[in-house]
């Protein structure tokens, strides 16, 4: 598989990964910005690393198949491994500023700013 094989590859697993959502905020996990890593060797083994918005989530299973799912079905790898990752620990800096403009319309206000403020981090350093 040629690089130009492997960046198609990655768009079409990331662009299913939209459709995958955080069951707490919803929000799909690219934009959350639980998408990790993708890898994608030379052979078609996929290989991608996910984190969830705390280690406490009760459906860190289902997260991990549903997005072995997703990929099985948008690309025909050889083998594919999701490892959910609870050692990188997610903060709202991490969300896209799509995500980021999503989570305003849903709930009002910027957990970006809100997470700052309470961390006693800049504003500026964060937007």
């Amino acid at each position: 598989m040629n690089e130009k094989e492997k960046v198609e590859w990655k768009k079409k697993i990331i662009q299913g990964i939209h459709e995958v959502y955080d069951p707490e905020i919803p929000i799909d996990i690219v934009n959350l910005g639980l998408v990790y890593q993708i890898d994608i060797s030379d052979d078609g083994d996929v290989y991608v690393r996910i984190g969830a918005t705390t280690p406490a989530c009760p459906v860190t299973e289902d997260l991990q198949y549903t997005v072995e799912q997703v990929v099985k079905e948008s690309v025909p790898a050889k083998s594919i491994r999701v490892k959910l990752d609870l050692d990188t620990e997610w903060t709202p800096l991490m969300m896209t500023e799509e995500g980021r403009k999503e989570f305003i319309r849903k709930f009002g206000y910027d957990i970006v700013k809100r997470w700052a403020e309470r961390m006693g981090i800049e504003e500026q350093k964060v937007t």
